[in-house]
Protein backbone atom coordinates (compact mmCIF):
# COMPACT_ATOMS: atom_id res chain seq x y z
CA UNK A 1 0.00 0.00 0.00
CA UNK A 2 2.99 2.47 0.95
CA UNK A 3 4.82 1.65 -2.39
CA UNK A 4 1.48 2.40 -4.23
CA UNK A 5 0.89 5.54 -2.39
CA UNK A 6 4.85 6.85 -2.98
CA UNK A 7 3.69 5.82 -7.11
CA UNK A 8 1.09 8.04 -6.62
CA UNK A 9 3.18 11.30 -5.34
CA UNK A 10 5.53 10.82 -7.51
CA UNK A 11 3.11 10.60 -10.51
CA UNK A 12 0.97 13.76 -9.02
CA UNK A 13 4.83 15.60 -8.82
CA UNK A 14 6.06 14.95 -11.86
CA UNK A 15 2.74 16.14 -13.38
CA UNK A 16 2.57 19.14 -11.49
CA UNK A 17 6.21 19.95 -12.85
CA UNK A 18 5.20 18.74 -16.77
CA UNK A 19 2.00 21.62 -16.72
CA UNK A 20 4.75 24.15 -15.44
CA UNK A 21 7.27 23.65 -18.20
CA UNK A 22 4.26 23.59 -20.59
CA UNK A 23 3.00 27.01 -18.63
CA UNK A 24 7.14 28.79 -19.11
CA UNK A 25 7.13 27.13 -22.44
CA UNK A 26 3.94 28.73 -23.58
CA UNK A 27 4.91 32.04 -22.07
CA UNK A 28 8.41 32.06 -23.94
CA UNK A 29 6.61 31.34 -27.40
CA UNK A 30 4.25 34.38 -26.61
CA UNK A 31 7.03 36.65 -26.35
CA UNK A 32 7.86 38.83 -30.06
CA UNK A 33 11.54 38.15 -30.48
CA UNK A 34 12.90 41.43 -31.89
CA UNK A 35 17.24 41.31 -32.74
CA UNK A 36 18.91 44.28 -31.53
CA UNK A 37 21.99 44.83 -32.77
CA UNK A 38 24.53 47.94 -30.87
CA UNK A 39 27.24 49.35 -32.18
CA UNK A 40 29.59 48.51 -28.97
CA UNK A 41 29.10 47.00 -25.51
CA UNK A 42 29.50 50.21 -23.57
CA UNK A 43 28.39 51.78 -19.80
CA UNK A 44 27.44 54.63 -22.05
CA UNK A 45 24.05 52.25 -22.98
CA UNK A 46 23.02 51.43 -19.38
CA UNK A 47 19.67 52.11 -19.28
CA UNK A 48 19.49 49.10 -21.91
CA UNK A 49 20.92 46.75 -20.11
CA UNK A 50 18.53 48.04 -17.32
CA UNK A 51 15.10 47.40 -19.87
CA UNK A 52 16.55 43.74 -20.24
CA UNK A 53 18.08 42.91 -16.62
CA UNK A 54 14.76 44.16 -14.82
CA UNK A 55 12.34 42.56 -17.32
CA UNK A 56 10.79 46.03 -19.12
CA UNK A 57 10.89 43.90 -22.52
CA UNK A 58 9.22 41.01 -21.24
CA UNK A 59 6.43 42.81 -19.63
CA UNK A 60 5.91 44.56 -22.70
CA UNK A 61 5.69 40.95 -24.42
CA UNK A 62 9.29 40.93 -26.36
CA UNK A 63 11.73 38.82 -26.20
CA UNK A 64 15.26 40.55 -27.37
CA UNK A 65 18.43 39.08 -29.06
CA UNK A 66 21.38 41.53 -28.41
CA UNK A 67 23.92 41.09 -30.61
CA UNK A 68 26.92 43.84 -30.57
CA UNK A 69 28.04 44.45 -34.04
CA UNK A 70 31.51 46.39 -33.19
CA UNK A 71 31.60 49.36 -35.43
CA UNK A 72 28.87 51.96 -36.74
CA UNK A 73 29.03 50.38 -40.86
CA UNK A 74 28.43 46.77 -39.89
CA UNK A 75 25.78 47.88 -37.49
CA UNK A 76 24.13 49.77 -40.28
CA UNK A 77 24.31 46.26 -42.50
CA UNK A 78 22.98 44.49 -40.41
CA UNK A 79 19.71 46.28 -40.12
CA UNK A 80 19.89 47.01 -44.25
CA UNK A 81 20.37 43.43 -44.72
CA UNK A 82 17.60 42.43 -42.51
CA UNK A 83 20.05 41.08 -39.75
CA UNK A 84 19.06 42.51 -37.18
CA UNK A 85 15.66 44.49 -36.71
CA UNK A 86 16.63 47.47 -34.34
CA UNK A 87 20.23 48.87 -34.38
CA UNK A 88 21.79 51.33 -31.53
CA UNK A 89 23.88 53.50 -33.16
CA UNK A 90 24.71 56.82 -33.91
CA UNK A 91 21.80 58.87 -35.87
CA UNK A 92 24.54 60.17 -37.99
CA UNK A 93 24.78 56.75 -39.81
CA UNK A 94 21.27 57.20 -41.35
CA UNK A 95 22.10 60.37 -42.98
CA UNK A 96 24.90 58.70 -44.65
CA UNK A 97 22.36 55.43 -45.78
CA UNK A 98 19.55 58.56 -46.96
CA UNK A 99 22.57 60.15 -49.04
CA UNK A 100 23.26 56.60 -50.76
CA UNK A 101 19.51 56.88 -51.59
CA UNK A 102 18.43 54.16 -49.77
CA UNK A 103 14.44 52.57 -50.42
CA UNK A 104 14.16 51.80 -47.48
CA UNK A 105 15.65 54.10 -44.91
CA UNK A 106 16.60 53.67 -41.35
CA UNK A 107 14.52 56.00 -39.27
CA UNK A 108 15.00 57.10 -35.85
CA UNK A 109 12.69 56.28 -33.43
CA UNK A 110 13.76 56.46 -30.00
CA UNK A 111 16.60 58.16 -28.38
CA UNK A 112 19.13 56.78 -25.85
CA UNK A 113 21.99 58.99 -25.17
CA UNK A 114 21.88 62.59 -25.59
CA UNK A 115 25.44 63.64 -25.25
CA UNK A 116 28.96 62.84 -26.71
CA UNK A 117 30.26 60.06 -24.29
CA UNK A 118 33.90 61.18 -24.35
CA UNK A 119 36.37 62.81 -22.30
CA UNK A 120 39.41 64.48 -22.57
CA UNK A 121 42.27 62.75 -20.67
CA UNK A 122 45.66 64.51 -19.93
CA UNK A 123 48.94 62.56 -19.14
CA UNK A 124 49.72 65.03 -16.25
CA UNK A 125 47.29 66.63 -13.60
CA UNK A 126 46.21 70.41 -14.85
CA UNK A 127 44.51 72.09 -11.55
CA UNK A 128 43.35 75.10 -13.89
CA UNK A 129 42.56 73.34 -17.43
CA UNK A 130 41.79 76.17 -20.04
CA UNK A 131 41.62 74.91 -23.67
CA UNK A 132 44.16 77.27 -24.78
CA UNK A 133 46.41 74.66 -23.42
CA UNK A 134 46.00 72.33 -26.22
CA UNK A 135 47.77 74.37 -28.46
CA UNK A 136 51.53 73.44 -29.38
CA UNK A 137 50.23 69.83 -28.17
CA UNK A 138 49.59 66.57 -29.44
CA UNK A 139 46.45 65.45 -29.33
CA UNK A 140 45.56 61.65 -30.10
CA UNK A 141 42.28 61.99 -30.87
CA UNK A 142 39.30 59.59 -33.09
CA UNK A 143 39.28 57.85 -36.47
CA UNK A 144 38.10 60.63 -38.64
CA UNK A 145 34.37 60.37 -40.01
CA UNK A 146 32.86 58.82 -36.90
CA UNK A 147 31.03 60.66 -34.44
CA UNK A 148 33.63 61.19 -31.65
CA UNK A 149 35.91 62.98 -33.84
CA UNK A 150 33.45 65.06 -35.20
CA UNK A 151 32.21 66.30 -32.14
CA UNK A 152 35.99 66.56 -30.70
CA UNK A 153 36.96 69.06 -33.78
CA UNK A 154 33.92 70.84 -33.21
CA UNK A 155 34.68 71.26 -29.27
CA UNK A 156 37.62 72.47 -30.48
CA UNK A 157 36.83 74.91 -32.72
CA UNK A 158 34.50 76.44 -30.61
CA UNK A 159 36.96 77.05 -27.76
CA UNK A 160 39.36 78.79 -30.78
CA UNK A 161 41.62 76.10 -31.46
CA UNK A 162 42.51 75.19 -35.08
CA UNK A 163 42.55 71.19 -35.08
CA UNK A 164 44.68 71.31 -38.11
CA UNK A 165 47.42 74.25 -37.18
CA UNK A 166 47.22 74.90 -33.21
CA UNK A 167 47.91 71.90 -32.26
CA UNK A 168 49.63 68.18 -33.90
CA UNK A 169 46.43 65.84 -34.57
CA UNK A 170 47.02 62.08 -34.88
CA UNK A 171 43.82 60.25 -36.19
CA UNK A 172 45.44 57.33 -38.32
CA UNK A 173 45.62 54.96 -34.65
CA UNK A 174 42.84 52.10 -34.65
CA UNK A 175 39.78 52.84 -32.43
CA UNK A 176 40.52 49.82 -29.93
CA UNK A 177 44.55 50.56 -30.10
CA UNK A 178 44.01 54.46 -28.85
CA UNK A 179 44.10 53.64 -25.55
CA UNK A 180 47.23 51.59 -25.70
CA UNK A 181 48.84 54.16 -27.61
CA UNK A 182 48.16 56.78 -25.31
CA UNK A 183 49.58 54.58 -22.43
CA UNK A 184 52.33 53.45 -24.35
CA UNK A 185 53.79 57.18 -24.64
CA UNK A 186 52.05 58.65 -27.36
CA UNK A 187 50.41 62.22 -27.34
CA UNK A 188 49.61 64.71 -24.35
CA UNK A 189 46.20 64.51 -24.49
CA UNK A 190 43.68 61.66 -25.62
CA UNK A 191 40.10 61.28 -26.22
CA UNK A 192 38.62 58.59 -24.75
CA UNK A 193 35.35 56.30 -23.94
CA UNK A 194 34.46 54.97 -20.05
CA UNK A 195 35.01 53.35 -18.74
CA UNK A 196 38.83 53.53 -20.18
CA UNK A 197 39.03 56.95 -18.91
CA UNK A 198 37.88 56.37 -15.55
CA UNK A 199 40.56 53.33 -15.56
CA UNK A 200 43.18 55.18 -16.77
CA UNK A 201 42.47 57.78 -13.67
CA UNK A 202 42.79 55.23 -11.54
CA UNK A 203 45.86 53.72 -12.37
CA UNK A 204 47.80 56.85 -12.93
CA UNK A 205 47.79 56.67 -16.25
CA UNK A 206 46.01 59.71 -17.15
CA UNK A 207 43.33 62.66 -15.65
CA UNK A 208 40.09 63.06 -16.98
CA UNK A 209 39.93 67.27 -17.49
CA UNK A 210 37.10 67.81 -19.37
CA UNK A 211 33.90 66.68 -20.93
CA UNK A 212 33.03 66.60 -24.73
CA UNK A 213 29.36 65.45 -23.83
CA UNK A 214 29.38 68.68 -21.93
CA UNK A 215 31.03 70.76 -24.28
CA UNK A 216 28.96 69.98 -27.12
CA UNK A 217 25.36 70.36 -25.95
CA UNK A 218 22.55 67.42 -26.38
CA UNK A 219 22.57 65.34 -29.44
CA UNK A 220 21.08 62.13 -30.53
CA UNK A 221 24.57 60.57 -30.24
CA UNK A 222 22.79 57.19 -29.91
CA UNK A 223 19.40 56.34 -30.88
CA UNK A 224 17.58 53.26 -31.69
CA UNK A 225 16.39 52.50 -35.28
CA UNK A 226 14.52 50.59 -37.84
CA UNK A 227 13.79 50.60 -41.12
CA UNK A 228 10.56 52.02 -42.60
CA UNK A 229 8.93 49.03 -43.28
CA UNK A 230 9.83 47.50 -40.10
CA UNK A 231 8.51 50.85 -38.36
CA UNK A 232 4.93 49.78 -40.60
CA UNK A 233 4.52 46.14 -40.71
CA UNK A 234 6.10 45.77 -36.55
CA UNK A 235 4.05 49.55 -35.40
CA UNK A 236 3.02 47.38 -32.07
CA UNK A 237 6.80 46.38 -31.04
CA UNK A 238 7.95 49.56 -32.06
CA UNK A 239 5.39 50.73 -29.38
CA UNK A 240 6.18 47.52 -26.65
CA UNK A 241 9.94 47.88 -27.66
CA UNK A 242 9.92 52.18 -26.77
CA UNK A 243 7.71 51.52 -23.36
CA UNK A 244 10.61 49.44 -22.44
CA UNK A 245 13.13 51.69 -22.84
CA UNK A 246 11.19 54.46 -21.30
CA UNK A 247 10.66 52.34 -18.01
CA UNK A 248 14.06 52.16 -17.87
CA UNK A 249 15.47 55.87 -18.64
CA UNK A 250 12.96 56.46 -15.65
CA UNK A 251 14.05 53.77 -13.18
CA UNK A 252 17.73 54.79 -14.08
CA UNK A 253 16.45 58.29 -13.90
CA UNK A 254 15.28 57.81 -10.26
CA UNK A 255 17.85 54.88 -9.10
CA UNK A 256 21.56 55.61 -7.76
CA UNK A 257 24.55 55.26 -9.68
CA UNK A 258 25.29 52.22 -7.28
CA UNK A 259 21.90 50.39 -8.30
CA UNK A 260 22.31 51.15 -11.77
CA UNK A 261 26.11 49.48 -11.74
CA UNK A 262 24.61 46.28 -9.54
CA UNK A 263 22.01 45.71 -12.58
CA UNK A 264 24.24 46.33 -15.41
CA UNK A 265 27.46 44.55 -13.90
CA UNK A 266 26.56 41.21 -15.81
CA UNK A 267 27.61 43.17 -19.05
CA UNK A 268 30.90 44.04 -18.33
CA UNK A 269 32.25 40.88 -15.86
CA UNK A 270 35.92 42.32 -17.00
CA UNK A 271 35.15 45.87 -15.36
CA UNK A 272 35.41 46.24 -11.34
CA UNK A 273 31.82 47.44 -10.23
CA UNK A 274 33.67 50.05 -8.36
CA UNK A 275 34.61 51.67 -11.79
CA UNK A 276 31.34 50.45 -13.10
CA UNK A 277 29.28 52.73 -10.75
CA UNK A 278 32.10 55.52 -11.39
CA UNK A 279 31.11 56.12 -14.69
CA UNK A 280 27.42 55.55 -14.53
CA UNK A 281 27.34 58.48 -12.34
CA UNK A 282 29.25 60.42 -14.17
CA UNK A 283 27.22 59.94 -17.11
CA UNK A 284 24.67 60.60 -15.02
CA UNK A 285 25.45 63.99 -13.57
CA UNK A 286 26.31 65.60 -16.97
CA UNK A 287 23.04 64.78 -18.43
CA UNK A 288 23.83 61.81 -21.17
CA UNK A 289 21.17 59.34 -20.26
CA UNK A 290 18.18 60.83 -22.26
CA UNK A 291 15.22 60.71 -19.88
CA UNK A 292 12.73 59.78 -22.45
CA UNK A 293 13.03 58.46 -25.96
CA UNK A 294 11.56 61.68 -27.36
CA UNK A 295 14.37 62.56 -30.33
CA UNK A 296 13.82 66.47 -30.61
CA UNK A 297 14.26 68.74 -33.81
CA UNK A 298 17.24 70.93 -31.95
CA UNK A 299 19.18 67.83 -31.13
CA UNK A 300 18.99 66.88 -34.74
CA UNK A 301 19.92 70.04 -35.87
CA UNK A 302 23.22 70.02 -33.53
CA UNK A 303 23.98 67.04 -34.92
CA UNK A 304 24.27 68.37 -38.32
CA UNK A 305 26.02 71.26 -37.40
CA UNK A 306 28.55 69.19 -36.26
CA UNK A 307 28.72 66.96 -38.88
CA UNK A 308 28.92 70.32 -41.11
CA UNK A 309 32.16 72.05 -39.64
CA UNK A 310 33.95 68.88 -39.51
CA UNK A 311 33.16 68.80 -43.31
CA UNK A 312 31.46 64.99 -43.07
CA UNK A 313 27.77 66.37 -43.52
CA UNK A 314 26.67 64.91 -46.98
CA UNK A 315 23.59 67.24 -46.92
CA UNK A 316 21.45 68.22 -44.79
CA UNK A 317 18.18 66.37 -44.54
CA UNK A 318 14.64 67.31 -42.85
CA UNK A 319 14.15 66.47 -38.84
CA UNK A 320 10.89 64.81 -40.82
CA UNK A 321 12.02 62.76 -43.25
CA UNK A 322 14.74 60.32 -41.10
CA UNK A 323 12.90 60.87 -37.21
CA UNK A 324 9.74 59.43 -35.87
CA UNK A 325 8.87 60.70 -32.25
CA UNK A 326 5.03 59.55 -32.90
CA UNK A 327 5.35 56.27 -31.12
CA UNK A 328 7.42 57.99 -28.31
CA UNK A 329 5.30 60.98 -28.19
CA UNK A 330 2.32 58.31 -27.26
CA UNK A 331 4.15 56.21 -25.02
CA UNK A 332 5.49 59.66 -22.47
CA UNK A 333 1.91 60.52 -22.38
Amino acid sequence: MKKIVKISVALFLVSILMVGLAACGSQNQSLEKVRVAEVTRSIFYAPQYVAIEKGFFEEEGLDIELTTTWGGDKTMTALLSDGADVSLVGSETTIYVHAQGSDDPAINFAQLTQTDGTFLVAREKVDDFSWDQLKGSTFLGQRKGGMPQMVGEFVLKQNGIDPQNDLELIQNVDFANIPNAFASGTGDYVQLFEPTASIFEKEGKGHIIASFGEESGHVPYTTFMAKESFMSEKEDVVKSFTKAIYKAQTWVEENSAEEIAKVIQPYFEDTELDIIETVVDRYKSQGSFATDPILDEEEWNNLQNIMDESGELPERVDYETLVNTSVAEEVIE
